[in-house]
This record gives structure tokens, sequence and C-alpha cells, in this order.
């Protein structure tokens, strides 16, 4: 949209104008962000911090048990999936509705 188009006050185009465009760039950055959490916490959990990490660690590779450290890796992978397709529809249903992407 054109900023000029509309009669507005200057402290008002943040959220007329800027705010609405800048969505779904904010939706991508949000979902690249919760993708990297399951990542530094499984590498925290790798060295003592708990969680994933730790528990593929201490429980699948300490003792010699691939079918937990297997099991903890597709746990990772499904939840990294899952937040990125989640992330991907939300962008591209915000960016439908307002018709920028067919």
């Amino acid at each position: 949209r054109d900023l000029h188009s509309f009669p507005t006050r200057r402290s008002s185009d943040l959220v007329v104008v800027l705010f609405p465009e800048a969505v779904p760039d904010l939706l991508r950055g949000v979902t690249l962000m919760l993708v990297n959490l399951v990542g530094y916490s499984a590498m925290a959990g790798a060295v003592g911090g708990g969680g994933l990490g730790d528990l593929a660690i201490r429980f699948g590779h300490q003792r010699f048990r691939p079918d937990i450290m297997l099991a903890t890796i597709v746990v990772m992978i499904v939840m990294v999936q899952a937040i990125q397709t989640a992330g991907d529809w939300t962008v591209r249903a915000v960016l439908r509705r307002r018709g920028m992407e067919g």
C-alpha cells in the first residue's frame, strides 16, 4: 500500500501500513527462532543442561542403547518438522488473506 494514500497521522503510520506489511516476515523469524531453540536445547542437554540432548547422551550413548538414541533423534526431527510446517502454513495463510500470494 502507498503510505500517502491514507489520511493518517504520522504516529499511526506504523500500525496502519508498516506493521501489517512486516507480519509475514515476523512470523518467519519466530519460526526460525523456535527451530533454533530446539537445536540449542539439544546441544545444552549434551553438555549437562537436561532435556532431550541429555536423555540421548546419558541413556543412549553412554549406556550403548542405540534404540534410545534413535528415538530421541526422531522426536527432535518430528518437533522441528512440526514447528517448521506450522510456521510455513501460518505465513502462507496470512499472505493469502492479504492477497499477496496466490
